[in-house]
């Protein structure tokens, strides 16, 4: 199955604090805070949300299509990049006078984060239409809608309703950004819907539908809740919960919800059940905290089921080594 990812790519500027954000807050003062972190650390990486779980995909041997806008620093260094790790990046579109989007993150002892996003050429994501992508690339089964300019996230999914293309709403931190009437734009007939618990709260008082009313628009409904795994829901009503992997050391959380998502995709991909899927994804997702940067980690096949199977058991790592295109 082939997989457009549409949303952000982004270079990310990764800073770490040696103490925690929340005791910097002093209650009472918050309506006038104003704060400066002296950081220990800082990493330039490459990211973006889209470009994220398309690398993601490609480590497993699938030939994901990236769409998204950029600036003219993005062929310097970042095309090459995923181009020689099997992404397809030629539905990009380059901006002529903006930067590629940036993402600056602090991030604490406890793995609390306070982040920016500047959007640069992000917002040109908008003219971008899934039609032609669709035509050049024969055999895309899904798109991922995740975050991006809301505009363009709006239209692809107006364009997978009118294209009858299955498509994974993947909202994330634009909940926030986004009148309720447009986040409601971006979850109706989504064959699956993906968020944090903070998010899913975030996205039913927006929309102000519960949490039935969101399972009568979206086939199955995934809600990550950090260390505790995720949370599987189908419209029949099905529901189950799998837990993560235990880290072998826990480096950085920055692109561990991305790394989540691209391995729950390469399990739809082999065709393999929901609950495998997700497991797929939870063990990638700890590949990325292992690591800084979010397209750092490498994959292979022989750990990598080792990993599997000690946490999901014999009949899960058995029926994943039978499709794991991993070598």
């Amino acid at each position: 199955m082939r997989i457009a990812v549409t949303g952000s790519i982004a270079t990310d500027w990764l800073m770490t604090f040696p103490g925690r954000i929340n005791e910097q807050l002093v209650e009472g003062e918050l309506q006038r805070v104003s704060l400066s972190f002296l950081v220990d650390e800082l990493e330039v990486r490459r990211g973006g949300a889209a470009a994220n779980i398309a690398f993601g995909l490609a480590q497993f041997g699938l030939a994901p299509v990236l769409v998204g806008a950029v600036g003219a620093d993005f062929d310097s260094d970042y095309r090459g990049w995923l181009d020689s790790h099997g992404v397809d990046t030629a539905s990009i579109r380059v901006s002529v006078d903006k930067h590629t989007a940036r993402f600056l993150c602090t991030t604490d002892d406890d793995q609390n984060q306070i982040a920016s996003f500047y959007t640069g050429a992000m917002e040109e994501a908008r003219r971008i239409a899934l039609a032609p992508v669709i035509e050049r690339v024969a055999g895309i089964e899904l798109v991922v809608v995740s975050p991006n300019d809301p505009t363009a996230m709006i239209r692809h999914t107006e364009e997978c309703r009118a294209l009858a293309m299955p498509f994974v709403a993947d909202p994330g931190q634009q909940i926030a950004r986004m009148p309720g009437s447009d986040v409601r734009k971006l979850v109706d007939d989504a064959h699956i819907l993906i968020t944090n618990d903070y998010e899913k709260a975030l996205l039913e008082r927006k929309t102000g539908w519960s949490h039935e009313d969101v399972m009568e628009r979206v086939d199955v409904r995934i809600t990550t809740v950090g260390p505790q795994g995720c949370i599987l829901e189908r419209r029949d009503g099905e529901r189950m919960e799998v837990p993560t992997v235990h880290e072998r050391r826990r480096t950085d959380p920055t692109g561990v919800g991305d790394g989540f998502r691209a391995g729950l995709l390469a399990g739809m991909s082999w065709g393999l059940p929901l609950e495998r899927c997700a497991q797929v994804g939870s063990l990638t997702a700890t590949y990325v905290l292992e690591h800084i940067g979010t397209q750092e980690y490498g994959l292979e096949r022989t750990s990598y089921l080792e990993r599997f199977t000690t946490t999901y058991g014999d009949e899960a790592g058995r029926e994943l080594s039978d499709v794991l295109t991993l070598r």
